[in-house]
This record gives structure tokens, sequence and C-alpha cells, in this order.
């Protein structure tokens, strides 16, 4: 990529994850498959929309996943602002692991799980999956061509854990076969800074606007979101 050859001025991004699913609590891989948020998922997607609707956010970009494109939404419906979908901020592709638990894995597939757990860099899951080095390049790509694109804005970008995950690494320089002791929790709130010279990070894992469960509204105690429930909050969303 060839960017301007007038210095730019630092891009703020904040970074969420997208509201709980019922594969996250049954820690099932989603991958690329579209899984709705469940109804915790959606009282999350609301708290952080309130939690998030004073910032002099500039643009919202969404991995065009449906779990991150709800979530997204109703950050859109609370700040008026448009969303734009990204498939760059995509999942990280698992392959034939989509739609197992981490124990079927184990049991299907032992030598390719232990690779797995041990995060080797150039391992990709049989059946189209990508790699952490593959991953890590993708999301470098895209951040860089977002930011690049708004400096001195603030970004929203709406994504998934192991994006996240990519994200927090790239900002510490940890290496990809590091262990992870940092959360990914869902709808959670991360703050990083990109200049041309990299991504530096700002806070991390912010949930104060998750703890008051007992704020969550009947509606959205249902156990998954009906395919149409957020119909009416899409029409500020766009196709990158």
């Amino acid at each position: 990529m060839t960017l301007s050859s007038q210095p730019l001025e630092p891009t703020r991004i904040i970074a969420v994850r997208h509201g709980q699913t019922t594969w996250n609590q049954e820690n099932r891989i989603q991958g690329h498959l579209n899984i709705r948020l469940n109804g915790r998922g959606q009282w999350q997607a609301h708290q952080l929309a309130d939690a998030l609707v004073d910032e002099a956010i500039d643009v919202i970009y969404s991995s065009d996943l449906l779990r991150a494109a709800d979530t997204a939404a109703a950050i859109g419906a609370s700040t008026g602002l448009k969303t734009f979908f990204e498939p760059g901020l995509r999942e990280r592709c698992f392959g034939i692991f989509e739609g197992k638990t981490f124990g079927e894995i184990e049991t299907l597939w032992s030598a390719q799980a232990q690779r797995m757990r041990q995060r080797e860099p150039d391992f990709a899951p049989d059946g189209g999956g990508e790699s952490l080095v593959v991953l890590r390049a993708r999301i470098a790509s895209v951040v860089i061509r977002l930011a690049a694109r708004h400096p001195g804005a603030l970004v929203l970008l709406v994504t998934h854990g192991g994006v996240l995950d990519a994200l927090y690494r790239m900002a510490t320089g940890l290496p990809i076969q590091a262990p992870r002791s940092w959360a990914l929790e869902n709808a959670a709130i991360n703050r990083l800074l990109w200049t041309p010279q990299g991504l530096s990070l700002v806070g991390w894992a912010d949930t104060r606007h998750l703890e008051n469960l007992d704020s969550t509204p009947m509606n959205l105690l249902q156990p998954e979101m009906p395919p149409a429930a957020f119909s009416g909050l899409y029409a500020n969303t766009l196709t990158a």
C-alpha cells in the first residue's frame, strides 16, 4: 500500500467483539459461519451502544458476519452513524473445525487439535482454514487501510475474538505463538492508536458497561434473536 507523502495524523480506534452467541456459551467454533446473538448478546449490544453514544465516533466498520452486524446495528441506531461492512474483519476461518466444540475437535482430529493448541503459526485446519500467519496478514492489511483512510478520526471496528487477539499482538509486539493472558470479552471496549509506524495499545477489555445485568429488558431475554428482530436497525448499513 502506498500512503500519502504527507504526514498522517494518528487514527484512534475502538475495537469491539460482537455480543455473545449460544455457540460462545457452548465453546463451539463459529469461524465464518453465521450465528446470531443470543438474549445476553442482544443485551450486551445495547449496553455497548449506550456506552459509546457520547464518543465522537466518525465511522463504523463491521465484519459482515451476522453476530458482528447485529452488534454494529445496535450501535448505529444509537449513534445515528452508518455501518460499512468490511469482510476483512471476519473471524479466522477454521475450515472443518467450524460448528464443532473443542472436545469434538480433540476426538475427531487429535493431531490437528494439538497443532492448534500449540499455536503453530503456519497451521491451517483442513477444509480451507486460515493459519495464524495468514490471519495476521489479513487483519494488518485491513486495519492499515481503514485507519489510513481516516487520519485524525475515531474509527469503530466491530469484529471477532481472533481478530482482536491479532490486534493486541500487533500493538504490543507479542509473537503469534505467545500464550494469551489478555481478555477477549464479548462487547468489551478496546482502544488502540494507529500511526504509519504501527499500532499501539491505549486501553483493553473495558467491561464496566456490562456490569448491571439486572437492567436487561424482558424482550432481550429470548434464547436467540429472530432473523428479522433487528431489521429496522439495518437502515444505516452500507457495504464497503
